[in-house]
This record gives structure tokens, sequence and C-alpha cells, in this order.
């Protein structure tokens, strides 16, 4: 008989059809009720069986952790907490857990504790939530797109160039490490290398997607990118997922005003299809929480919050208003930042999250940052201080979204590789697209962890991607 999820089963009436589940054992109480769950919903199926029917051996390893295939019938339950129940009259032990060694057991684990054993912590209830949500979001995005007549392009995971001039990336070789062929000079002969050229792991798929914008009109990656910066913060990551949109023909403007919508559609559609899990979520935050001085605690519920940025007009503020605007405030007159306020410097966590929970109330969109804490492919303003970018700061996280016009002017761009030191042999093809057919265009990057964070109130990015990749780990 073919199975059924149990999200379907506890979405269906009673009937006397048999039908059969499968799942994990989360309790075994009084040798009568089990409570088994397959992943497919935070909720618990209640199996009841009859102890005479069946097998002693089997029931003495219906222990938390044991996998179960029960057929019988759906009934009305005769407890609270659930609506129908299913009537075992046969039922089979697929693979059993000795109690005295899974780890993962009906009680309160901690996150760091759970982070050692990410192989298991999908069947607690907080992990198959925060999984499930990043399936829907994961699915919003591509939905977004589709419907906005964007094209999915697949972006080089191997490459020879540094998008963001930073440097901090992760070579690829097939060398012998322990015998580097060299050149006259000493260096490493990469010339014998795979490639015949330095290569490294990606840290973004947007200099190859400006391409396919400058063809297909519009496109969006979203794949895997990574950096080798040594940070053990609750926000890095080395591997992570980028969503990089790019649209030809299009400015600032129609860059921030894509941002808006895709951010609010895909939060929309998450409060439409996860609430159970959002619910589940919420109530983990609230409790989580209490334990936190109240300044420290969420202003408002998840789902509230969420709902707030859906509903909200989104403020446009220039870099220069920002800074303006913090050197008047309370907490910087007080000297409570901790960063300095000053024009010239990169905005920091506490600065963007203070604008938005506390002087706007809700999402702001922040322009035209000076051109030095910038990447070498913003477009140049006028006023020759300042490009062309934007950032999407959202109460309870700070930014979300960072993105810009990109410098389609050559000369311009030639000269911004130089002031980065960007060797202009290393991206002869993107220069290229600046000398045939150029045309304004822009685009952003949103990280998918950072996203999935803040959509499930988790507080640490290692907590919302199956199997985290960060410095000195590299399990599972």
């Amino acid at each position: 008989m073919e199975r059924v999820r149990i999200a379907e089963v506890l979405n269906t009436a009673p009937s006397e059809n048999k039908i059969t589940v499968c799942g994990w054992v989360r309790t075994f109480r009084n040798d009568r009720f089990l409570a088994v769950n397959d992943g497919s919903t935070i909720h618990n199926l209640q199996l009841v069986i009859q102890k005479e029917d069946h097998d002693d051996e089997i029931l003495k390893q219906l222990n938390t952790g044991a996998a179960v295939s029960a057929e019988g019938v759906l009934v009305e339950s005769q407890g609270s907490g659930q609506k129908v129940e299913l009537q075992v009259t046969s039922l089979d032990l697929l693979g059993g857990a000795d109690p005295d060694e899974f780890p993962i057991q009906m009680k309160r684990h901690s996150l760091e504790f759970l982070r050692e054993k990410a192989h298991l912590r999908f069947r607690t209830n907080t992990f198959s939530a925060v999984f499930r949500i990043r399936h829907l979001l994961q699915f919003a995005i591509h939905k977004f797109f589709h419907e906005e007549g964007f094209y999915q392009l697949h972006t080089p995971i191997i490459t020879g160039s540094d998008a963001e001039g930073a440097g901090e990336m992760f070579k690829v070789t097939t060398l012998d490490l322990d015998n580097l062929p060299k050149t006259e000079d000493g260096t490493t002969d990469y010339g014998q290398d795979f490639f015949g050229k330095p290569s490294n792991l990606t840290v973004s798929g947007q200099l190859e997607a400006e391409l396919g914008a400058m063809a297909l009109g519009q496109v969006y990656t979203f794949g895997p990118t990574f950096r080798a910066e040594n940070s053990n913060t609750s926000r890095h990551l080395a591997e992570f997922w980028m969503i990089e949109p790019e649209i030809a023909f299009a400015d600032l403007n129609d860059d921030m005003a894509l941002a808006e919508r895709c951010l609010k559609y895909v939060l929309g559609y998450v409060l439409e299809n996860g609430d159970e899990d959002l619910a589940f979520l919420e109530n983990r935050q609230i409790q989580a929480e209490k334990q936190l001085p109240e300044k420290d605690r969420s202003e408002r519920p998840l789902r509230e919050m969420l709902r707030l940025v859906v509903d909200s007009e989104f403020v446009h503020m220039t870099y220069t208003e920002v800074i303006d605007t913090l050197t008047r405030s309370k907490p910087y007159k007080k000297k409570k930042f901790k960063f300095p306020v000053e024009w010239g410097v990169d905005l920091q966590s506490e600065h963007e999250r203070w604008l938005v929970e506390k002087h706007v109330g809700g999402p702001v969109i922040v322009t035209d940052y000076p051109a030095e804490i910038k990447a070498f492919y913003m477009r140049a303003n006028d006023d020759g201080k300042t490009v062309a970018a934007m950032d999407v700061l959202v109460p309870g996280i700070g930014e979300l979204i960072g993105g810009s016009q990109r410098e389609e002017r050559l000369d311009i761009l030639k000269k911004k590789c130089a002031d980065f030191n960007i060797p202009e042999d290393h991206v002869w093809w993107y220069l290229e697209t600046r000398k045939f057919g150029s045309a304004k265009h822009c685009g952003f990057g949103m990280g998918f962890e950072r996203l999935v964070m803040y959509v499930t109130g988790m507080n640490n990015i290692r907590d919302v991607i199956p199997f985290p990749r960060t410095p000195l780990s590299a399990e599972f």
C-alpha cells in the first residue's frame, strides 16, 4: 500500500479505508500511544496500538529515533491536541535506535550541541521547521523571478577573477602541494596547473550575470559562493548561497524597486504557506528571549515583524543623510555606539538597526555610499565622491540586500580597476561588454542564509544551513 505523508493524513477526515504511514518515533507512552513524525509537518501523528496484537520484541524497540511503518484506519482522536489518530492494524519496525546511544531525545538540547550532531538535528522540531522554511523561501525566490520574466543563469563555481577585489578566496589546484613547480623567479608555475592559471572558488556570480543580462535582458543567479575569511562570528560562513539578479536598461531606481518587490513577495509567500512552522519558531524565539535583558529582546513577534516589512513603504535615505541622522542621535551623543560614525566609514549593524528600529520603525533603503568603501564595479556619481549603490535594511537584522547601478563607461571602469589593483587581463571579458553595445544596467545580491536567519528568527547562521563550513570545521 502506498505511503501517505503525515501532513496529508492530519488534514484528512476519518475513514474506514486503510492507509499506510512511515516515520520516526518521537515518544511511546503506556505501551499504547506512539507519536510518529515523517518530516512533512511540525506535528506528530498519534498511532494507537493494542499491545496484545504485536510482537513484544518489536514493542521493546519502539524507542525515540526508531523508524516504523504502520497500517491502519484513521479515526477521530479521543484525546486533545489532534483531530485524528491512526488505529494500527499492522506495525513493522524498519530500523531500531538504541536509547543508550541515540543522542536526540525528547528534551531541550542546546543549539551548540546539535551543531555537533548535524547529521541528526533535522529530526528536531526546531531544525525541521527551519529547513522547511528554507525550502519555501528558495521556491518563492524562483517563483518571483520567473513571474518577473527573469532567466536563471548558472554561473561558474570555479573562476579566475575576484569579483569583490578582496582577495579572500579558496584556491583550486591539482598541483602537488609538496612539490610545487616553480618559475625562473621562484614563484609557483600555475601554467602547469589544471586550468593553466591561478583559479579559485567564486565569491560571487555577479560579473558573469552581468554578461547574461547584456544579452538576455534580465537574469538571476542562485548558487553557492565561498569566502576564505577567518571569521567565527554568528553571521559568517565559508560556504553560503547568494541570489544575484542583473537587469539591463535599468538604473538605481529600478534596482531599488526590484529589491523591494522581491523581498515583499518572498516574505508574503512564506507567511501564507509556512504559518505552522513560523508559529513554532516564533514561540521558540519568545521563550529563548525570556532569558535575555529586555533591551536585547525582539520588539515584535516574528510573524508581525515579517508582516511589517510586507506592508511597509520602504523609506529612502542617502548615506550622507544617515550619517547626519546618526550624529544627531541620542546613542551617538551618549557614546553608546561601539563603532565610529563619520562620513566615509561603513555603517555597522548597530547603526543600521538603530536607524530601522528606533528612528524609522520600518525598512530603509540607503543610497549613494562613498566610493572608497564600495566595490569597483559600482557606477560613479557626478559628485565625484559617491557611487550609485544601495543597501536594504530591515528591522531585526540590518542589511539584507546590497546592490548598485553598474559602471557602464569603459574609461571610468578601467580607472576603477587600477584603483582596486585588479589587472585588466583578469577581467578583459567584463571590460569588453563596455565596448560592444554598453548600456546602463544594475543588480543586487542577497545572502540566502541571512534571509533564512531573518525569517526563522535564528541567531546563528550555522543553524540555517544544513552543514555549515567555518574555520577549522568541514565535518559531515
